[in-house]
Order: C-alpha cells, then sequence, then structure tokens
C-alpha cells in the first residue's frame, strides 16, 4: 500500500506540473503513445523545472526498485553458489536467468529511454525503447512464468 500511495503522489506532482503547461504549434506526438518526454516538447514555455521535477520523480521510482531487485538476485546467487548441488544450481540458474534477463530488458530500455539525453539520440530510437518495455516485457511475463 505504501508503494502504490508513494507512486500516486509522485505521478501526481508530474500531472500537476504537465497540466500547467502551455501548448502551442504542432499538436501531433510523434509517439506510440502519450509519453511524457514527446508532450514537453510541444510547450511553448520554459519546461526545465517540470523536467526536472518529473526526473527526479521517475528516477526514485525507477532506481530504487531496480536495485533492489538486483540486489535480492545477488543474495539469491550467493545462496545458490553456496549449495554444493550442481543440480540445485542448474535449477536454480534456469529459473532466474529468464526473469533476470527481462529485469535487465525492462529497466535497461526504460533507463535508457529517459536517462539518456533526447539531444544525442533519436525519436526513433526512443520508440524502440518504449516498444520494448511496454510490450516486450509485459508479453514474455507469462511464457516466463509457464516455463
Amino acid at each position: 500500500m505504501a508503494t502504490f500511495l508513494c507512486c500516486f503522489l509522485l505521478t501526481a506532482i508530474t500531472m500537476v506540473l504537465l497540466s500547467r503547461l502551455t501548448f502551442c504549434g504542432p499538436n501531433e506526438i510523434d509517439h506510440f503513445f502519450c509519453d511524457f518526454t514527446s508532450l514537453v516538447h510541444l510547450s511553448c514555455m520554459d519546461t526545465s523545472l517540470t523536467e526536472t521535477i518529473a526526473y527526479a520523480t521517475s528516477s526514485a521510482v525507477t532506481l530504487i526498485p531496480f536495485l533492489l531487485i538486483t540486489t535480492s538476485y545477488s543474495c539469491i546467487l550467493a545462496a545458490v553458489l553456496r549449495t554444493p548441488s550442481g543440480t540445485g544450481w542448474q535449477k536454480a540458474f534456469s529459473t532466474c536467468s529468464s526473469l533476470l534477463t527481462m529485469v535487465m530488458v525492462f529497466y535497461g530500455t526504460l533507463i535508457a529511454t529517459y536517462f539518456v539525453p533526447s539531444a544525442n539520440s533519436s525519436q526513433l530510437l526512443h520508440k524502440g525503447f518504449s516498444l520494448l518495455y511496454t510490450i516486450l516485457t509485459p508479453m514474455f511475463h507469462p511464457i516466463i512464468y509457464i516455463a
């Protein structure tokens, strides 16, 4: 419940900041969905404060869970390596490797999309990363849990 409330409040801050922006010029977003970065680029006012606060809140919501997940997998790896059974290693690695791969794909593309400066990367690259974390990872979750 605390996680939900924290994410809700952080998202609400971003939504309030976005609602205060003034938009002018083109009204089409060159993206698959109403992405924050694409929406902010349509604004004709100074968006530096909005972007700074949004990136700070999204960093907390993204990096903290990523670090917790990688820490827990490190603990699992350490525990598995302490077991003498080679069969146990194989079973643990086959289970954890697919989950860890999807975590890395999800968070890796999410971090690359929102934390790489947009001046250095193309809109097409951002769209490709967005497809990976919005469509590919949810699509593979049922397959991972069945296997």
